[in-house]
Formats: C-alpha cells, sequence, structure tokens
C-alpha cells in the first residue's frame, strides 16, 4: 500500500498544484507551485478554509460541504493579497475520510505568472497552462515585433513626408510644403502676410567664385532668414535664389516693415568663404491676406512678386508692401523668375 509520504512525492510531480487534507480537514501535504504563491506560510497542519475561501458553489462552509463537492468544480480565492483565483475539484481518498484536491489557476494563470514569478518549471509537463502561455509568449512576440515595423514604418513616412517638403541644400521649405502651408492657412482663415525675397548680386557670387561658393551664401541666407523669423512662420526657398517668407496671423505693416529692415540689413553683412567675402544684399516684396475678401495663392503670390520687382527697380535692397498703383505704374505680371533681371 502506498504511504502517505508516496502520495506527495508522486503528487508533487504529476500535480504541483495541489492540497492532500484529513479527515479534519486540515493540510497533510501541498504542491511545489502552491506554496510558492505563501512563501512565508507553514502549510501543513493548517486549516485548508486558512488559506482559501470557497465562492462557488455558494454553500460551501465547511470541511464536510467541500467533501459533498466531489467531482465537481471548485472557484476560490486564496485568503490575502494577491486574492489569485483557483480553480480546483475535490477527489475523496478511500479508508481515511481525507481528500485529494487538484487546483488550477484557470483563467487568471497570465496573472499568477506575473505575480508570482512563475516559470514552466512550476506547472505539470502535460497541463496545457503550458501550452497556453507558449501561444501568450507568441502572440506577445508578435504583438512587439508588429508594433516595432509599425514604428520603424511611421519613422520612415514621417522622415519620406519631410524629405519631400524640404529644400535639400538649405534645410528650409520647399515650393511643395509652401502651397501646402498656404493652403491650410486659407482655408482656416487665418491672417497673414506672405513676402517674397530675391537676393541681389548673388549671380556674380557664382560666376567669379565658383558654384561652392553660391552654395554656402544660400544655406549662410536660409541661417539668417530662420533667425529673422518666429518659430511659428514657415520660411521657404521657391528655387535659385528666390525665397518666401509666410508670417503667420501677421498683418500689421509696422512690425512686417522692421523684419524685413532688420533681414536686408543681415544680408549685407559679408559672408565668409574660405579666404574671401561674398557680397550680396536682398530685395523683398509683402502681400496682405487682409487685402482681399477671399484671399487666393496665386494672386497673394503675384502681388507681392510686383512689390518684390519695384523693389528691384528702386535701387535694390529694399522692401515694399503691394498696392494696385504698382501695376499701373509698369510692374508686370511674371514672376521674378520669368522676367529679365536688373543687371547686377
Amino acid at each position: 500500500m502506498i504511504t502517505q509520504q508516496q502520495l506527495a512525492q508522486l503528487a508533487d510531480q504529476v500535480s504541483p498544484m495541489h492540497v492532500i487534507v484529513d479527515a479534519d480537514g486540515q493540510i497533510l501535504s501541498a504542491g511545489p507551485t502552491l506554496k510558492k504563491l505563501r512563501p512565508d506560510e507553514e502549510w501543513v497542519g493548517q486549516a485548508f478554509f486558512d488559506f482559501f475561501e470557497v465562492s462557488r458553489p455558494r454553500w460551501v462552509h465547511s470541511f464536510q460541504d467541500l467533501l459533498s463537492t466531489a467531482g465537481s468544480k471548485l472557484h476560490m480565492n486564496m485568503r490575502g493579497e494577491p486574492s489569485t483565483g483557483i480553480k480546483g475539484m475535490l477527489a475523496p481518498l478511500p479508508n481515511c475520510g481525507g481528500a485529494f484536491i487538484n487546483l488550477s489557476f484557470g483563467i487568471s494563470v497570465l496573472e499568477a505568472v506575473q505575480d508570482y514569478d512563475l516559470t514552466s518549471a512550476d506547472f505539470a509537463p502535460t497541463d496545457l497552462t503550458i501550452e497556453m502561455l507558449y501561444l501568450v509568449e507568441a502572440k506577445s512576440a508578435a504583438m512587439e515585433a508588429s508594433r516595432q515595423l509599425n514604428t520603424r514604418l511611421q519613422g520612415a513616412k514621417i522622415a519620406a513626408e519631410e524629405q519631400a517638403f524640404t529644400d535639400t541644400l538649405t534645410g528650409l521649405k520647399n515650393r511643395r510644403a509652401m502651397d501646402h502651408v498656404l493652403g491650410r492657412l486659407l482655408k482656416s482663415g487665418r491672417d497673414f502676410a506672405l513676402m517674397h525675397v530675391d537676393l541681389d548680386f548673388f549671380k556674380q557670387v557664382n560666376d567669379t567664385m565658383g558654384h561652392a561658393a553660391g552654395d554656402a551664401v544660400l544655406q549662410h541666407v536660409a541661417q539668417v532668414m530662420v533667425e529673422c523669423t518666429r518659430q511659428t512662420d514657415t520660411t521657404v526657398r521657391v528655387g535659385g535664389d528666390e525665397f518666401v517668407l509666410i508670417l503667420d496671423d501677421l498683418t500689421d505693416r509696422k512690425m512686417l516693415r522692421k523684419i524685413a529692415e532688420r533681414l536686408i540689413a543681415r544680408l549685407e553683412e559679408p559672408i565668409p568663404f574660405e579666404d574671401k567675402l561674398c557680397h550680396i544684399s536682398g530685395s523683398a516684396g509683402t502681400s496682405l491676406s487682409t487685402a482681399f475678401e477671399k484671399p487666393d495663392i496665386a494672386t497673394m503670390l503675384h502681388q507681392a512678386d510686383v512689390a518684390l520687382y519695384f523693389a528691384k527697380n528702386a535701387g535694390r535692397a529694399q522692401h515694399f508692401f503691394y498696392s494696385p498703383e504698382m501695376e499701373e505704374e509698369g510692374a508686370t505680371g511674371a514672376s521674378v523668375s520669368e522676367r529679365p533681371k536688373v543687371a547686377e
């Protein structure tokens, strides 16, 4: 006949979450995994109900009630914290009045694994819990891989969009970005100013000092324009030595005039390149959205361009606001890049 000690050793192997109780409901043996749930407690010799509270069947209040549930599923909770949910089934032991109670975590297994730092070694090899844990781990790994992939794809998308909107030489926004920003402003109904800036004497730098010097000048100009405007403004290189400043929520002529004057003054400062100095200046023309009942991009660009050409003809290194009289005085509707430039 198998002894109590042999029965406990066998139960530890095949059912690491078990309790063997005597006829009085005192614990004779507890599985190693079960002991991990309350490692500071002495299980043997304690009453079963000192560790477990039976929630179903609701009529179980004593050990005799518990014995009468043989073959039925038990729903319990561990007393104390954490109050882990436990499932169980009782089988009476012949000739002694005691019982063998096999236990499991059921759907609470994930919380139990986290709460008690359990591993596969804490479950019977044939326990389907192991298979479920593997599936959960595989799902978690797949979800993490998917999350990382989505993060990389989102980053690549943002980088591609940023590159599509950026002038590669200067790091400023490009014409495509300008159209996007202007379209958004017009849709929102916000007031803004559009300042068209063209460099004076830039062709002379390119012709006499080479394109490397010209590139250095454009990069320096881009930095100056960023420094002379606000973070909420948009600075655009529309091509060659032409730039557009979109000044959001700013139509005050006095403030705009100060920005233009500061920018023109900075552009007149000599720009070092290798052991030489590059000399340029800048002319600017500004159109205001408040001049329209419903402004549109093409008209505002045209007006800023007319004002710019007027500044060029007035002697360069100047700034003008658009007025209809400029058109009457002979400024054409062609863009600056399409007109013959004033000799430089």
